[in-house]
């Protein structure tokens, strides 16, 4: 049987719509009333990362699980394997991010990653790291903007990464819960080229009809705007991020994508073109939220 944890945010939902109908597929999230009723869900249950209760009846009878945490510093990680390894769970997936391979990547953010990793490697358990390049779906922050003034504003506009369909990175999960050779390898997960913003911005313009306009963020402006929402470390792990991307640090593309689900890694112009009707009206930003005792992060927002 298989655990989803994150099964209301951006990719653990895919997670569960990608599952083979009929598989036993237990989902646990703080609100079950949020979770997408689907016959790939035969068990939904109440659990919290910093229920200890709440997380032992959720790994109850699990032979596998999907591991999505976003609390930054936080040690919901740790709460969670401690509790698979005494429920006797086989094998873990852990969604982390390609920055934790790069070298040159030391800011709050990367460290807390690596800081679980580290920790899911030492378990004892089997595990599975996928470690996705930036979400297309972050753009759907600019959907204010757009429909407000036709206006999209970002840092560094011109410097590329090679963002990834959350879909393709679900896919990849899937391949992990329900196949066998996954142990014990981390995949870097990236679209099929490196992108811009101003270069997303020109494809939205042209899929929505429209002439779009992309205005370059200061460094100032784009921290105070960071400051709205974010913690101060976070926000300089943002900014930190995005000065790698400047230098380059996230234009490679894998083959990932197309090895392990056999297809092509989708692009940001399919991306876009599936969820044209968002940027007509303001969107609850993937992935976003509070959770208790410390701020989360949307995922792979600076990675």
């Amino acid at each position: 049987m298989i655990l989803v944890t994150g099964a209301t945010g951006t990719v653990g939902r895919e997670v569960l719509r990608g599952l083979p109908a009929g598989l036993a597929v237990r989902v646990m999230a703080r609100d079950p009333s949020r979770v997408e009723r689907t016959d790939r869900a035969t068990d939904v249950v109440a659990g919290d990362y910093t229920d200890p209760r709440s997380l032992e009846r959720a790994l109850e009878g699990m032979d596998r699980a999907l591991l999505l945490t976003n609390r930054v510093g936080g040690d919901d990680d740790a709460r969670f394997v401690r509790a698979a390894r005494a429920a006797g769970v086989r094998h873990l997936v852990k969604v982390s991010a390609a920055a934790v391979a790069d070298s040159g990547a030391d800011d709050l953010v990367t460290r807390w990653q690596r800081a679980n990793e580290d920790l899911l490697l030492g378990s004892g358990l089997r595990w599975t790291l996928l470690r996705p390049r930036s979400f297309m779906s972050n753009t759907l922050s600019w959907a204010a903007s757009i429909a407000s003034e036709g206006v999209v504003r970002s840092l560094y506009g011109t410097s590329v990464n090679a963002c990834v369909d959350p879909r393709d990175v679900a896919a990849a999960a899937v391949c992990a819960l329900t196949e066998d050779g996954h142990e014990g390898r981390a995949y870097t997960l990236t679209g099929p080229e490196p992108v811009s913003a101003a270069g997303q911005t020109a494809e939205l313009g042209r899929l929505l009809g429209i002439a779009l306009r992309f205005e370059e963020l200061s460094a100032g402006r784009a921290r105070a705007l960071l400051r709205e929402r974010h913690p101060e470390a976070v926000v300089e792990a943002l900014l930190a991020s995005a000065e790698r991307q400047r230098a380059g640090a996230k234009a490679g593309v894998e083959d990932t994508v197309p090895r392990l689900t056999g297809r092509p890694a989708r692009s940001f112009r399919t991306w876009a073109g599936d969820h044209l009707g968002a940027f007509g009206t303001v969107p609850r930003a993937a992935g976003e939220g509070v959770g208790r005792g410390g701020r989360t992060v949307p995922w792979t927002e600076q990675r």
